[in-house]
Formats: structure tokens, C-alpha cells, sequence
């Protein structure tokens, strides 16, 4: 049989391309292959430092939040993804930033949950309790403190005024969203004598359920579980089923 012409260039051209797509997975993703295959289940990671308004250094792991409302959007509107999950290693960051992420979250129409990992510290915390069902790892903490202001602060009464009515936002939100009270929640953001340089206080995942602000302690595994539990149990409500 002759040779078709060309053939060893073509592959060769697509051992190279398959190369180069393995040493970019190692490079973007730190693995040798992806997992393959669609999923009803949309997961959304929040980690580093949550960006608002004003760009930060390049140096900083980031994540804008300009990227994470139209995800969320698409995650609403496409009849394939059944449910949400919500990661996050965060340690904190633009607070009104941070508040619309939680209220997008808060108000999808399809099943949430978010797994804290690692931290969910400051604004992270009203992301954390945005979603219908919250796990924490044994080992994640969470740091609760009052609202900051930085760079140039006009030291006016309307200043203090307008950071005082943001917390009172922060509070609300938390408090609506958890099972933790308001006494309590005010209570560990106004602790002194624990955090260094600042008045707080830094829970750790059994604390966090202690307190009502995470429903349980867990991994991924649990919070897939609980996820699909919740998928199933609204399906069989939108078909007018019963479940047991």
C-alpha cells in the first residue's frame, strides 16, 4: 500500500500538540489530565483575596468579582446545571464587593453549598452563610472583626456614620443567613485580646457550628452528598412526588 503523503508530518504535528497540551495542564493546573465529562453541578471557587473596585498588585492571588457575577448569572439561566457549590479559601477583601457575591448567591433559585476550606475569613463569612446548606473542614478557621477603612479617610462624623451603617449591613446579612445570633455574632467581632493587632475573634470549624453560623463540619464529600440531596428533593417537588 503507498503511503499517504504528509502523514508522518501530520503526526508528528499532533504528538506535538498533545505534548504541549499536557505541559500547559502542568503549568495551568499543576495536573497531567483533566476530568472529562459534563456535570449538573456548577462549582464556583472563591479564594485569595476577594477584588472590588481598585485593582491590587499582581502579586496577590485575587479573585474579581466581576468574573464571578456573570458565572453565577449563566449558572441561573442554564437548564443543564441543577445545583451550585460554592468553595472558599478567602482572606477576605472589598466589602461591598464581597456582599454582592453573598447576595447573588443568596438568591439563585437552585439548590447551594459552600464548603469553607482552609478560611473564609472577614467578608468571606457572609459568602460562607449565603448559600442554602454550609460545611467547614475540621481545620478551616473563620476571623470575625469589625469593617476597616484604608488608604485616605476624611475624618468627618458621615465617615463613621456610613462605615458604622455597612456593618450593620454585614450583621443583618449573617444573621439572616445562619443560625447565629445577633448578641453572639457582635460579641465575637468586638473580642479583644485574641487577634494581634486587631479586635476579633478567629473560629475553628467546630466553633463555626457551635456558634450556628456553619451548619456542619465536613469535606467534599459531604457537601456533594448534601448537594445531590437537595437536587433530588426538589426535582421530586417540581414533579408534585413525595420524598421520604
Amino acid at each position: 500500500m503507498a503511503s499517504v503523503p504528509g502523514s508522518k508530518e501530520q503526526e508528528q504535528g499532533t504528538e506535538e500538540a498533545k505534548k504541549n497540551a499536557v505541559l500547559e495542564n502542568i503549568q495551568q493546573l499543576g495536573q497531567t489530565n483533566t476530568v472529562s465529562g459534563e456535570s449538573n453541578i456548577f462549582c464556583l471557587t472563591i479564594i485569595g483575596q476577594v477584588e472590588g473596585h481598585i485593582v491590587l498588585p499582581p502579586q496577590n492571588k485575587t479573585t474579581k468579582y466581576e468574573h464571578l457575577i456573570p458565572q453565577l448569572v449563566a449558572a441561573e439561566q442554564n437548564s443543564k446545571i441543577e445545583g451550585v457549590m460554592i468553595i472558599l479559601n478567602t482572606v477576605g477583601g472589598d466589602v461591598e464587593a464581597g456582599l454582592a457575591i453573598a447576595e447573588m448567591i443568596a438568591t439563585l433559585s437552585k439548590p447551594t453549598i459552600a464548603l469553607v476550606l482552609g478560611g473564609g475569613h472577614s467578608i468571606g463569612v457572609p459568602i460562607a452563610v449565603s448559600a442554602d446548606y454550609s460545611i467547614i473542614a475540621e481545620t478551616a478557621t473563620m476571623t470575625i472583626h469589625p469593617i476597616r477603612l484604608n488608604g485616605l479617610v476624611i475624618g468627618v462624623p458621615q465617615t463613621f456614620e456610613y462605615l458604622d451603617k455597612m456593618q450593620e449591613r454585614v450583621v443583618r446579612f449573617v444573621t439572616k443567613h445562619s443560625n447565629v445570633t445577633e448578641e453572639k455574632f457582635k460579641e465575637l467581632m468586638f473580642k479583644t485580646g485574641e487577634l494581634t493587632r486587631d479586635i476579633g475573634t478567629t473560629v475553628i470549624g467546630g466553633d463555626a457550628v457551635k456558634y450556628g453560623l456553619i451548619n456542619q463540619v465536613g469535606g467534599i464529600g459531604d457537601a456533594i452528598r448534601e448537594l445531590n440531596s437537595r437536587i433530588e428533593a426538589k426535582k421530586v417537588a417540581n414533579s408534585g412526588g413525595l420524598v421520604q
